[in-house]
């Protein structure tokens, strides 16, 4: 999405929400990365889904769409809806693929299972930009245990990375009202345990919609190098502009900002969602949106 003229002008007559009406949209919206209302929600919906299907591939004994399992003898036969507890995402809703002789037994959400441990880490191990494809599967590994060998969890760690990687990559839109940071530590497992944090780019486009930009694995105490490979994916994908970036004092953070997108206010606060939700613009803030014709367009 890009913003014409038009849609500035059209933005500028508008009336501004009240500082109360911005604040209950914030509470009621969120811009978490977990919890009930978290962004990570649908990411958890995406591998829970991959992987299932990738194991009934593998039940089956051919791909989808595949013309040579027309005459095994069992089919895919559509899927079921079910809602499965997570530890960070609260309830998720999957869609849970079937066979046509009911002979196919899921492991990774097993029948009548509904809370679901460590899925979160392997979400997070798979969309965030750092990890090695060892550290993921080990993460999978965790999670199937004995139920399965280490050739099935190749296969289905090599599956589930080849489908998400577009994601990584995908195109952005050219201007976002804020792009906020936020961190969660989270315990990889590669031979040992050790906590890592993971950090969010959450937009917040013109329209008001909410995305996960992007996810980068760290290794704590993140400098100006570490945000500018970060602030430069996201102009690589094509943010030219952003109005505001949140964060809670992240180190070298505000100091690369400026570099990569000159206009930019950054706004650090620890409670920072609900800060920002009331924070006025400010007035220089409010004259690049009414001048910016040229600068929001694609």
């Amino acid at each position: 999405m890009t913003a014409t003229l038009n849609d500035v002008t059209a933005r500028k007559n508008r009336p501004e929400p009240s500082a109360e009406e911005q604040a209950r949209q914030a509470r009621e919206q969120g811009l978490s990365l977990t919890g009930p209302d978290g962004l990570l929600k649908q990411l958890t919906k995406t591998v829970l889904e991959t992987a299932l299907n990738e194991e009934l591939t593998e039940h089956l004994g051919y791909e989808k769409n595949d013309p040579a399992g027309a005459g095994t003898g069992n089919v895919r036969n559509g899927s079921r809806a079910k809602t499965v507890l997570t530890e960070h995402s609260g309830q998720v809703q999957i869609d849970v693929p079937r066979d046509r002789a009911g002979s196919f037994e899921p492991q990774i959400v097993r029948k009548r299972q509904r809370r679901l441990g460590g899925v979160d880490e392997v979400v997070l191990s798979l969309y965030a930009k750092g990890l090695t494809t060892g550290e993921i599967s080990a993460h999978f590994a965790e999670i199937y245990g004995a139920s399965v060998s280490k050739e099935t969890i190749s296969r289905i760690t090599d599956k589930v990375i080849e489908e998400l990687n577009d994601w990584a990559v995908r195109p952005l839109d050219a201007v976002y009202a804020a792009v906020f940071i936020d961190a969660i530590v989270v315990k990889v497992r590669d031979g040992q345990v050790a906590n890592r944090p993971f950090y969010a780019a959450i937009g917040v486009t013109l329209d008001g919609d909410r995305d996960i930009l992007g996810l980068w694995a760290g290794t704590g105490g993140e400098g100006a190098k570490f945000w500018m490979s970060v602030l430069t994916d996201l102009r690589n994908r094509g943010v030219r502009d952003v109005f505001f970036v949140v964060c809670d004092g992240l180190k070298g953070l505000p100091e690369v900002v400026g570099n990569v997108w000159p206009q930019t206010i950054v706004q650090t606060c620890i409670i920072h969602y609900s800060e920002v939700a009331v924070m006025p613009m400010p007035r220089r803030e409010r004259v690049r949106l009414r001048r910016s014709g040229l600068a929001l367009s694609a």
